[in-house]
């Protein structure tokens, strides 16, 4: 569709941190285009040129080429999503410095400050580079880089007095000073150390008027938005921006890696700065979906259905057994509520269908719906792509809760290779699915809203089989006994997303359970598992600590229903745990330990992973903003 085509041009354009290898990785990306301009045409032509920050260490000949958050000693700052500032500090062998960027017009001017230093300060190397096998030439004309991509050149000027370091491990022109004082970097022309300071501090104003805009809850909306634009990267192979989970994850997939709903997630989070990178990363995450013909059985023509995989990556590698929660339609219709453009419900409508018809056609289990993994032939061999496939591992992935305890024990059919496990969670998610999606159609004009509706109120009504009067609770329930699991998560609340639990049960559900401290409640909410249950003291993954999305899709299941108090408790307690690594380490967590609220405690929790700023959303859906 020509308005995606355009949004994907306007978006991935100008100076920014589109490499995904380096944080101190500045890339032109070419001219904004006109809205008139052409929108078509060789990507090879439209940019590539880099300028990469790098240190030389005199005290041991080590040589930090690429920067990520996470793995070297970097704590990030503001980062405006359209690369206008960006600022981050980085810790390493006894050197600390600060580097802020800033745009002034087309051009970009960085300016690094030592603020520590060993005896011996370490060399500043300016990297020119062309990414992505990108037609074109670097060269350094004295102290002067140069870039010659296309038709564009792009000349790139320092402040201080170049050295030659003939053993620095660079493989294309460079420049290096020595880090004895500030030094300023920019494009375009020659600027002194006062003009690039002055464009710095004008960039750095408009991000903070951006957060100020938020009031009390500038904070959260700080966390959300840098997180979310240190993790956007550009993507040759498609020439699209995109939002993956980490830059760690994605370098360690080849290049990029985008897994379903948190991909979905980071549209909805980007909406609070972005429009435009909030469509991309919706629509790019629909444009992986992997498609099967299923026939009808009564002579017409095989019924086109596909899912959205668990994850696919840059080595062409995908889940080909399994899908993950279905949010993407909540998430479609939210961005259009919030701005308009129908085009792009037009765009998804017929993909996130196929999506929807897919999950009653391949997971239903005697009129509720279970996880599962169907086993198939891989192509590319991938661990990843094989891990789990048509066993209970594999099916507990496609939940997006790898390791929860719920599956511990439960077997997967072998002839449906579904979990012998009605779910309640999976059950509502896919009801919600089916109530956002027919509210599209509606917009639209399209008779599938019957479908959908009807579609709804079906699973809707098996879900009573869930309800325990005794208990006041939804339960998952084993197909293969005909007994109620009594091993409770969040996602058992996940009955109110869908609607299933009257008003009355909605207020046993929350009294009873959700603000029970020995299961649910607490200063840091809401554990994976019920703090009762065995595993709840693993602290590991999905075993006892705390995921943002839980707490987003208990928040809008609160939201279905008046219980106004508890949503204001929620919200606030939601944010107070993203706050709390936030303000310290400028961390935005994988996920959270229940007990302490500490992010850090454990190796297996990515430290800027962008959907914790769930946590922070819903802070700004409780206050309207």
């Amino acid at each position: 569709m020509e308005q995606y085509s355009q949004l994907k041009r306007r978006l991935g354009s100008g100076w920014n941190t589109w490499n995904v290898r380096s944080v101190l990785s500045h890339v032109w990306l070419g001219d904004k285009p006109d809205e008139e301009s052409e929108t078509t045409g060789d990507n090879d032509s439209r940019g590539g040129f880099a300028l990469n920050l790098a240190l030389f260490s005199y005290a041991d000949g080590s040589y930090l080429k690429e920067t990520l958050i996470g793995r070297e000693t970097v704590r990030p700052g503001a980062h405006a999503t359209d690369g206008s500032y960006t600022d981050l500090t980085l810790s390493w062998k006894g050197s600390d410095l600060r580097v802020e960027s800033a745009h002034d017009g087309k051009d970009l001017v960085v300016l690094i400050t030592p603020t520590k230093n060993p005896i011996k300060p370490p060399a500043l190397v300016i990297e020119a580079g062309l990414l992505w096998n990108r037609a074109g030439c670097v060269r350094r004309v004295g102290d002067t880089l140069v870039g010659h991509v296309g038709e564009e050149t792009v000349s790139a000027y320092i402040t201080g007095e170049p050295v030659e370091e003939y053993n620095i491990p660079a493989q294309a022109a460079y420049l290096a000073v020595p880090l004895t004082e500030e030094i300023g970097l920019s494009t375009g022309r020659r600027r002194s150390i006062s003009e690039i300071q002055a464009a710095i501090i004008t960039r750095r104003a408009e991000q903070h008027r951006r957060r100020s805009a938020f009031g009390r809850h500038g904070d959260a909306y700080d966390a959300i938005q840098s997180c979310l634009a240190w993790d956007t990267i550009y993507e040759p192979s498609r020439d699209r921006v995109i939002s993956p989970v980490s830059r760690t994850w994605s370098v360690r997939e080849g290049g990029w890696v985008l897994f379903c709903w948190d991909t979905f997630f980071a549209g909805l989070l980007a909406s609070i700065d972005s429009k435009d990178l909030a469509y991309a990363n919706a629509i790019e995450i629909v444009q992986q979906m992997i498609w099967e013909d299923v026939p009808t059985g009564d002579g017409t023509p095989p019924l086109k259905l596909g899912f959205v995989p668990n994850f696919s990556t840059a080595y062409g590698s995908a889940s080909r057994d399994r899908s993950q929660p279905p949010v993407g339609s909540y998430v479609v219709l939210e961005l259009f509520r919030k701005f308009g453009d129908k085009w792009l419900l037009e765009l998804l409508f017929d993909d996130l269908l196929a999506w929807n018809r897919w999950w009653a056609d391949k997971r239903d289990n005697g009129g509720l719906l279970s996880w599962g993994s169907q086993p198939y032939e891989p192509r590319v061999g991938n661990f990843w792509e094989t891990e789990g496939v048509g066993n209970t591992y594999g099916a507990a992935l496609e939940s997006g809760l790898d390791n929860s305890p719920m599956y511990d024990d439960i077997p997967v059919n072998k002839t449906s290779h579904l979990l012998e496990l009605a779910d309640v969670g999976l059950t509502g998610l896919y009801i919600w699915d089916c109530d956002c999606l027919a509210d599209i159609a509606k917009v639209l004009g399209r008779r599938e809203e019957g479908e959908l509706r009807a579609r709804a109120d079906r699973y809707r009504g098996h879900c009573v089989r869930l309800w325990s009067e005794e208990d006041g609770f939804y339960y998952n329930r084993r197909t293969d006994t005909d007994k109620l699991s009594r091993r409770i998560s969040p996602t058992n609340f996940y009955a109110m997303l869908g609607r299933v639990a009257s008003p009355a049960q909605a207020e046993r559900i929350v009294n009873e359970h959700l603000l029970n401290e020995s299961e649910f409640w607490g200063e840091w909410v809401l554990p994976s598992i019920s703090r009762d249950d065995p595993a709840y003291k693993d602290n590991t993954y999905w075993r006892g600590r705390i995921w943002a999305p839980m707490n987003f899709l208990v928040y809008v299941g609160l939201q279905h229903y008046d219980l106004p108090g508890i949503r204001r408790d929620f919200a606030a307690k939601s944010e107070a745990l993203l706050l709390k690594e936030w303000r310290s380490h400028r961390h935005v967590h994988e996920n959270y330990n229940a007990e302490t609220g500490e992010g850090c405690d454990v190796h297996n929790s990515d430290p800027f992973y962008h959907w914790g700023g769930l946590l922070g959303m819903v802070a700004l859906m409780e206050a309207g903003l």
